[in-house]
């Protein structure tokens, strides 16, 4: 899949703005207006003003609904997800070239409150990845106790959790621990079998 570098930017923030909920990660990341600040310095994202607590409740409530995309049912649904969302940001598309990285299209309005700003921007990195067809890429982690989202831009759609360090390394070392105690079990239940003493028929 073809992606451009300012949408592969635009989902990355994305997915890290949705791991930042609390049935993400177990608690709220975003809790008050200096994590949202901080979220802004660490995402890089530009042309945002002074935040305050409106900015803070309007990004919290973007999240849930961007999180709805991921488990919908159908492309359709994520369609109607994705249209109401960019619909409220009152998207305005223009070409910018900042920060050396080389021209390429906002969809928000200069200076727009961060809410618009990411409804905008990761509200149509989304539309381009469900009008591409791709929609089984935006995913969420396979491991049983994580909660966490990701897309999967790998060339064959095999990517299974959302970090293979963390969550795929203990998957495979859980399934590796329990193959081990379920062959020990059977080299165990087979010595007690090869040991146990031969039943002498009676009167012999």
């Amino acid at each position: 899949m073809l992606i451009t570098h300012d949408t592969e930017c635009a989902l990355s923030i994305l997915v890290e703005l949705l791991n930042t909920a609390p049935q993400a990660c177990g608690s709220e990341q975003l809790a008050d207006v200096p994590a949202l600040s901080a979220f802004v310095v660490k995402q890089a994202i530009s042309e945002i003003d002074s935040l305050g607590p409106a900015d803070l409740a309007a990004v919290q409530a973007l999240r849930g609904r961007l999180r709805e995309v991921f488990s919908a049912d159908s492309t359709e649904q994520a369609a109607e997800l994705v249209n109401a969302v960019v619909a409220e940001a009152g998207t305005t598309p223009r070409l910018v070239n900042h920060d050396h990285h080389g021209w390429h299209i906002h969809y928000f309005a200069p200076h727009a409150a961060i809410g618009r700003h990411l409804a905008a921007e990761l509200g149509m990195a989304l539309a381009f990845i469900v009008m591409a067809g791709e929609r089984e890429r935006l995913r969420r982690c396979e491991a049983p106790d994580c909660a966490r989202v990701f897309v999967d831009l790998s060339r064959n759609r095999s990517r299974r959790y959302c970090d293979s360090r963390t969550c795929g390394n203990r998957l495979h070392v859980a399934a590796y621990r329990a193959r081990q105690r379920s062959a020990d079990a059977a080299q165990e239940a087979s010595a007690q079998e090869t040991a146990a003493p031969e039943t002498v028929p009676a009167g012999t």
